[in-house]
């Protein structure tokens, strides 16, 4: 299992009726999932398939995620937009209809609270955030911009992801109207008979799509897309193997309040109106900090970069990082095997001094040096359809 000891570790923890149920979760146990706590919930981490084969027919195919635990938020009203710019460092005004883009709950130092996405439908926003984050991002919606537009959580929608190349005919299978054509496009379509909300997105690397549906229809939608050829479902167990060779970040993990979106090396994500000399600079929280930070490099002391191992034992969360000399230079924050690059793929923070791709380094495995490179991500190519 791909899974982090520290997961599993903090999910058997968990009382059993404490959890909380997707739409999906007896559909889940008919298609012999084993079901694990996970941010709340009781969701699959694998299928007989397997995480490895799971993995690769993603990869290769077309893959079904349930992420219906995530949380679904709608921005209502004319200054939705232009409110939500106080809480993230991105250009959320200039989301065109029928487009998402990546945001960034950030706090009063810079640190990172959340990691989101924000499609604009034309009438209103439609905000997707993380489920173990969800409460309190709902929280802070309502705190601090709860004033300036209407805040409706949709606990009433589930969330389904195909993923692969085989996504698209998949989702052309069971719909009326044209699928989503790029990446990070989005609108309205009916598929199976049921009104959709669809985006081109997803967090495996892979071309792909993500479906908000009504809860009460989610058995059905799933059932019909399990239909189409070459769909398998999928665990949680191959997410964190397919977006951890995508080189993406896992909040709690890669990102937290700790950590600056430079540091972070989310640079991508901040759009020029938001910076120094933008039109509409700053004006979030934490705006010194990662202003700072962006226009003065040299004052970043760490950073997020790709790991490759010399052989093939896999290193972990919380694995020490040091320089030749023994100094401790940063620490791993996901690690696992990557079915796909048939080898182990590992993130971590290191001193910026020692960041460049090709720069060697140790990896203290149990006490043990271990040599490994700084390499740049992603591990596997993506397979975002952009044209």
């Amino acid at each position: 299992m791909i899974l982090r000891l520290k997961e599993r570790v903090l999910m058997s923890e968990i009382p059993s009726e404490t959890l909380s149920k997707t739409p999906l979760f007896d559909l889940h146990v008919s298609l012999g999932a084993r079901m694990v706590p996970f941010a709340g919930y009781e969701m699959p981490v694998q299928y007989p398939l397997g995480v490895l084969k799971e993995h690769l027919h993603t990869r290769a195919n077309a893959g079904l995620f349930d992420v219906s635990h995530m949380g679904q938020v709608e921005l209502h009203g004319p200054d939705a937009a232009k409110a939500l710019e106080t809480l993230v460092p991105v250009d959320v005004i200039g989301i065109a209809p029928g487009k998402q883009r990546y945001a960034l709950f950030t706090n009063d130092a810079g640190g990172i609270l959340d990691d989101l996405m924000i499609f604009n439908t034309g009438s209103y926003l439609h905000v997707v955030v993380n489920a173990a984050c969800k409460a309190q991002d709902i929280a802070h919606l309502r705190k601090h911009i709860g004033n300036r537009c209407e805040i409706r959580v949709r606990d009433d929608l589930a969330l389904l992801a195909p993923q692969g190349p085989g996504a698209e005919a998949a989702l052309k299978g069971i719909a009326v109207g044209d699928v989503p054509q790029t990446f990070m496009a989005g609108g309205r379509l009916l598929l199976a008979g049921i009104d959709c909300l669809v985006t081109r997105s997803g967090y495996t690397g892979e071309d792909g799509f993500e479906i908000s549906v009504p809860a009460e229809q989610c058995e059905a939608l799933a059932k019909a897309l399990l239909g189409q050829p070459n769909v398998q479902p999928i665990g949680l167990g191959a997410r964190d193997s397919l977006r951890l060779e995508a080189g993406l970040c896992l909040y709690g993990h890669d990102l937290d309040t700790t950590t600056t979106p430079v540091e972070a090396t989310l640079n991508w994500a901040m759009q020029k109106v938001r910076r120094t000399g933008g039109e509409r600079v700053g004006g979030f929280p934490g705006a010194s900090a990662i202003l700072g930070q962006l226009d003065n490099p040299a004052s970043v002391k760490r950073k997020r970069v790709g790991l490759k191992p010399e052989g093939r034992a896999p290193i972990r969360e919380g694995v020490e990082l040091q320089d030749a000399s023994g100094n401790k230079i940063g620490v791993v924050t996901s690690g696992g095997f990557g079915p796909t690059v048939n080898g182990p793929v590992i993130m971590g923070y290191i001193d910026t001094a020692h960041a460049a791709p090709g720069t060697k380094i140790n990896a203290m495995l149990r006490g043990t040096p271990t040599p490994v490179t700084v390499v740049g991500m992603p591990f596997a190519p993506h397979g975002y359809k952009r044209i």
